[in-house]
C-alpha cells in the first residue's frame, strides 16, 4: 500500500518535470519519409488492370470502368490497412502513398473516397 505522504510527495514532484509526451495536438511534427498514410490515385495513368484491388488483402479497393479508357477507384480508407500492397501491385504507378494520416471522421461513410479523372 502506498501512504499518503509518499504519493503526495511524487504529485508535487511531477508538477516541476517536463511532459514525458509529446505535445502533438499543438506542436505537429513531420511524418518519416517511410510513412504510408492516405493513398492518391493518379487517373489518366492508370489502364484498369485491377491488380490493386485484386492484391489488396482488406478488400478496400475498388475500380469501375466510367468510359473509354477512363476509370474511377474507391478507397475505403476505414477498411484500409495501410500496407502498400497496391501501390507495389501497380505496374502504371497509378496508386502513390501520402504522409497525409489525420483522417478521423465522425460518420465512417466519408472514409469512403473516389478518385475519378476531371473532364
Amino acid at each position: 500500500m502506498i501512504r499518503p505522504g509518499k504519493m503526495i510527495k511524487q504529485v508535487i514532484e511531477s508538477f516541476f518535470k517536463k511532459p514525458a509526451t509529446l505535445m502533438y495536438p499543438y506542436i505537429k511534427e513531420d511524418a518519416l519519409k517511410s510513412f504510408r498514410g492516405k493513398m492518391k490515385f493518379h487517373p489518366e495513368i492508370c489502364i484498369g488492370c485491377g491488380l490493386c484491388m485484386r492484391d489488396c488483402p482488406s478488400n478496400a479497393i475498388n475500380v469501375k470502368k466510367v468510359g473509354d479508357k477512363q476509370f474511377e477507384i474507391e478507397i475505403d480508407l476505414g477498411k484500409c490497412i495501410y500496407c502498400g500492397q497496391c501501390v507495389d501491385s501497380c505496374m502504371k504507378k497509378a496508386i502513390e502513398v501520402t504522409n497525409e494520416f489525420e483522417l478521423a471522421v465522425l460518420d465512417r461513410k466519408n472514409l469512403k473516397v473516389t478518385f475519378r479523372e476531371k473532364s
